[in-house]
């Protein structure tokens, strides 16, 4: 009978802390989406902003995403490489 509740409490220890790590990540993601969007709007509309301080931009951006999600590099690649690189050509006129 103990036994029962004991494993109980470790069950329910086990959910509480998934659906905190859950949390935690949707928080991540919130806060990667926010950077990611702040840093494409500026690139847009900054017009005193250089080429390559905008290429900046967006290396910076990716070391700040990988540090937050490491081992993500090709979910980086998959989703926000395009999205940069569409904006890079639309905003400085490349091929």
């Amino acid at each position: 009978m103990e036994q029962s509740q004991d494993l109980k409490q470790v069950e329910s220890r086990v959910v509480a802390l998934t659906a905190e790590e859950r949390a935690e990540e949707q928080k991540l993601i919130r806060r990667l989406q926010m950077m990611m969007n702040m840093v494409m709007q500026v690139i847009a509309q900054d017009a005193t902003l250089s080429i390559d301080e905008a290429s900046q931009m967006i290396a910076d951006s990716r070391r700040a995403a990988l540090a937050m999600f490491p081992g993500k590099e090709l979910a980086y690649d998959l989703i926000w490489r395009p999205r940069f690189q569409r904006l890079m050509r639309e905003r400085f006129r490349m091929m």
